[in-house]
């Protein structure tokens, strides 16, 4: 659920505060107001879920130094200054400062509504931004998308860090389903243009005229600004790339060529091309090609990522399992050597789907993990696998399932898990250490 948006109005004028308040609120929006700066500096902490609307000349601290005040609190909040007759040098200056906007005395309302309602986007969006930076950092919420703790999910966290913090553009490539999208959001979210535009088109789902009106315009007088405008400053995503004509290629070099270096919008290309003998290097001009793979991420299909499979499919078993109102499906040491060799073509895309049917079956009492594998690859047997593995590591990986599962569905009770288990406590937390599970994961 998306967090509700305040404004905070700074006025020394009783009347004036409370006429916006009432404006502002009966459009929508909370709001809450504050007499002067010093004030209201005590509640505008960092990450402020909402908006500023401030005069411009206070008693005590005037609405300049508030201002400033601000910035460097959080330089990503939007301040509206509200000036008189006469101060929009004043305002000009606040501008230049960091100001989100101004209104000059008398305004319309209307127009303060409209500017809030877009302040307020821009918060929103700035603050989703901070969330997902944050999370990828802490490895909290959104670190759980990108899940998993084989060597190649290790070194793409670590490419995504690495490359978010770069100007230069990026092509993601690799097998469908496999979060190519995330992973341009998580870029996005972990640079410095984390806050500005986000902006994605897939190249494929338009004809070729329609596809150039939407990336560089012209647009109709009462339609969205090209995404090239749209996202300046910020990330454009373009998914099939690979899809794109020469027309549009060529069009698309020249944009990026002049914008100069650093690139004032970010492009990041994503190429889903699965040919097996065509790439997307064949199918783009050179030129355009080594612009846009200056900087490139390959991610991993599923088959490579070893125990992630089965730690994805038990999250993604109680996910369903919750949303259903059953039970999640006990997985047998035969069922995790089946899901750790399924060859997952549709990668994690397919394992959503497996994990969904499996709760549903589980939920009516009838079916096996095997008939869902069988059904989805007809022509491969799911205890064949293209990348063979010893004995042991099989029974590691569904070990550590077990105790994972355990400890989730006993939020990280050690006495009922040992009980559940039939494991004494000396050797549970021997397994726990061997697998890197902590309880304090499960509280």
């Amino acid at each position: 659920m998306a967090q509700a948006m305040k404004i905070a109005i700074v006025d020394d004028e009783q009347d004036m505060r409370q006429s916006i308040s009432q404006w502002l609120a009966l459009s929508g929006f909370d709001t809450e107001t504050f007499a002067n700066a010093e004030d209201a500096l005590k509640k505008l902490g960092p990450d402020y879920p909402g908006v500023v609307v401030s005069d411009i000349k206070m008693p005590g601290m005037g609405g300049m130094q508030f201002l400033k005040r601000l910035m460097s609190v959080d330089s990503g909040l939007p301040v509206i200054m509200i000036t008189g007759h006469g101060d929009v040098p004043m305002a000009v200056e606040a501008m230049r400062v960091g100001a989100y906007d101004f209104l000059e005395k008398p305004f319309n309302p209307d127009k303060m509504t409209e500017l809030a309602k877009k302040a307020t986007q821009s918060r929103r969006l700035t603050l989703d931004n901070r969330a997902l930076r944050r999370e990828l950092g802490d490895g909290t919420a959104v670190m759980k998308k990108l899940i998993g703790s084989s060597p190649v999910m290790e070194r793409l966290r670590e490419d995504i860090l690495d490359l978010g913090q770069a100007d230069g553009h990026v092509l993601i490539d690799g097998e469908t389903g496999t979060g190519k999208t995330l992973v341009a959001h998580a870029l996005h979210a972990v640079g410095s243009r984390a806050g500005k535009k986000f902006s994605l088109i897939s190249c494929a789902a338009f004809e070729e005229e329609d596809l150039g009106r939407r990336l560089f315009g012209p647009m109709l007088d009462d339609g969205p600004q090209p995404l090239v405008e749209e996202a300046r400053g910020g990330t454009l995503v373009l998914e099939d790339i690979d899809a794109l004509s020469d027309g549009l290629q060529a069009r698309l070099l020249t944009y990026i060529n002049e914008q100069g270096s650093p690139a004032e919008t970010r492009i990041v290309a994503i190429s889903n091309l699965q040919a097996e003998d065509k790439t997307v290097e064949d199918v783009l001009r050179p030129d355009l090609y080594y612009r846009l793979a200056a900087m490139k991420i390959t991610l991993p299909p599923l088959r490579q990522r070893g125990e992630d499979i089965l730690t994805l499919f038990a999250r993604l078993s109680e996910q369903f399992a919750e949303e259903y109102g059953c039970d999640a499906p006990e997985v047998s040491a035969q069922e995790a050597a089946q899901l750790l060799q399924a060859p997952w073509p549709g990668n994690i895309r397919q394992l959503i789907n497996v994990a969904e049917r499996a709760v549903l079956q589980n939920r009516r009492g009838s079916g096996t993990i095997a008939s869902l594998l069988m059904a989805d690859n007809e022509e491969t047997q799911p205890v064949m696998t293209t990348e063979g593995k010893p004995l042991k590591e099989y029974v590691e990986a569904f070990e550590r399932m077990l105790i994972d599962n355990t400890m989730r569905r006993h939020k990280g009770s050690i006495v009922n898990v040992m009980d559940e288990l039939c494991l004494p406590r000396r050797t549970l937390n021997e397994k726990m250490a061997k697998y890197g599970l902590q309880r304090s994961d499960y509280l």
